[in-house]
C-alpha cells in the first residue's frame, strides 16, 4: 500500500485487523432534535447547529469509532448558493465540518488517550453529484444525457480542494452510484495531486452491481490503476449485500476494502422518507460485521439509520473488548 496509506493501517494493525468507522450522522442528529428535512440534508446543520454535530462526533467515539465522517456529504458550494450564502460562507461551512471533527477528535483524545480508544482518523466526506441533487439519484446514477466526465470533474474540484486544505486525515467518497463518476473523482484525485489517502465507496441497489446497474468489474479496473485511490468499498446499501460484495471485489482488487452499510432500511428519494422492510437489529449487524471482516473488510461501520449503540456493539466484537 505504501506511505499514503500509513496512519490508516497503522490504525487497523493497532485494532485487531480492523478499523470501526462511525454510523449515521443524520439519523444521529435527528435523535438530538435537529431538524434536517432540507435539500443540505445534514449539512444544514453546518449553518443552524453545529453543536449537535459536534456532540455526535463525541457519541460515536465513545462508542468505539475509529474513524469520524464529516457533515460534509451533502454540504456543496452551489448548495449553500441556494440558500442565500456567499461562495465564501460556503467555502467557510466546508471547512468546519472537517474542524468540529477534528475538534471532538482532539479533545476525546486528550481525556482517554490512556485507555483502550486509539487515536481516531477524520476523514472528509464527499457525496456524490446525486447527493447534491437531492432527488435519491445516488441510488440510480441516472445523471441525465448531458453529464459528461468535465461536468462531474468540475462539480467536484473546489469542494475538494477546500476540504483538503482544512486538514483531514483522508477523504471519503460515498454513495458513488456509477462508473462514469468513479473515474471523475480518480482523475481529479491525480490532477489536484491529492497527497492524503482516499476511499471511494459505490452503492449498490442489487448486492450484484452498482447502482447504475453496471458491472464493479470495469469501475475497479480504471481505480485499480489510479494510487491515488487507496480504499474502495460500499456504503448505504442493504446489510444483507455486503458479505458478497466483499468477495466479489476481493478477486478484482487488492486495495483494502471498506464497508459501511445502512440498517436495511431503503431511502425513497421522492417521497423523502425510510421504508422499512429489511431492518437489521444491533445483533444481527454484529454479526455480520464479524463476517465481513473474516471475508477481507478492514474498515467496517454504518451509515444511515445506524446509531452508536450499533457502533459500541460491533466495535466491542471486532476488537475484542470486554
Amino acid at each position: 500500500m505504501g506511505s499514503r496509506t500509513g496512519l490508516v493501517e497503522e490504525l487497523i494493525e493497532r485494532n485487531c485487523g480492523v478499523a470501526v468507522i462511525d454510523g449515521g450522522l443524520a439519523t444521529q442528529l435527528e435523535a438530538l432534535g435537529a431538524d434536517i428535512n432540507d435539500p443540505l440534508w445534514s449539512a444544514r446543520c453546518l449553518i443552524s447547529d453545529p453543536h449537535l454535530i459536534k456532540q455526535v462526533h463525541l457519541q460515536y467515539l465513545e462508542a468505539g469509532a475509529d474513524v469520524l465522517v464529516t457533515s460534509s456529504y451533502q454540504a456543496t458550494i452551489p448548495g449553500f448558493l441556494s440558500k442565500g450564502l456567499s461562495i465564501e460562507e460556503g467555502e467557510w461551512l466546508l471547512q468546519q465540518s472537517v474542524k468540529l471533527a477534528l475538534e471532538a477528535r482532539d479533545n476525546f483524545w486528550k481525556l482517554n488517550a490512556d485507555n483502550y480508544y486509539s487515536r481516531a482518523l477524520v476523514a472528509a466526506s464527499i457525496g456524490s453529484y446525486g447527493a447534491y441533487l437531492a432527488d435519491g439519484s445516488e441510488y440510480s446514477g441516472q445523471y441525465g444525457p448531458d453529464m459528461n466526465l468535465e461536468k462531474l470533474k468540475e462539480f467536484h474540484r473546489r469542494r475538494l480542494q477546500v476540504l483538503v486544505d482544512a486538514g483531514p486525515d483522508l477523504l471519503a467518497f460515498e454513495t458513488i452510484p456509477n462508473k462514469l463518476e468513479a473515474q471523475a473523482l480518480a482523475e481529479l484525485l491525480d490532477e489536484e495531486n491529492i497527497q492524503i489517502p482516499s476511499w471511494i465507496c459505490f452503492s449498490s441497489v442489487d448486492g450484484e452491481h452498482m447502482s447504475s446497474g453496471e458491472d464493479f468489474k470495469e469501475c475497479l479496473d480504471i481505480l485499480n490503476r489510479n494510487e491515488k485511490v487507496d480504499i474502495v468499498g460500499i456504503n448505504c446499501a442493504s446489510p444483507q449485500f455486503i458479505e458478497n460484495l466483499i468477495l466479489k471485489f476481493k478477486k478484482l482488487t487488492n486495495k483494502l476494502l471498506a464497508v459501511y452499510p445502512n440498517s436495511g432500511e431503503v431511502w425513497d428519494g421522492r417521497a423523502k422518507r425510510w421504508l422499512q422492510p429489511e431492518c437489521v437489529g444491533e445483533k444481527s449487524f454484529e454479526l455480520l460485521a464479524k463476517r465481513w471482516h473474516e471475508c477481507g473488510a478492514s474498515l467496517i461501520g454504518g451509515c444511515c439509520r445506524t446509531t452508536p449503540c450499533t457502533i459500541r456493539s460491533i466495535s466491542k466484537l471486532l476488537k475484542n473488548i470486554s
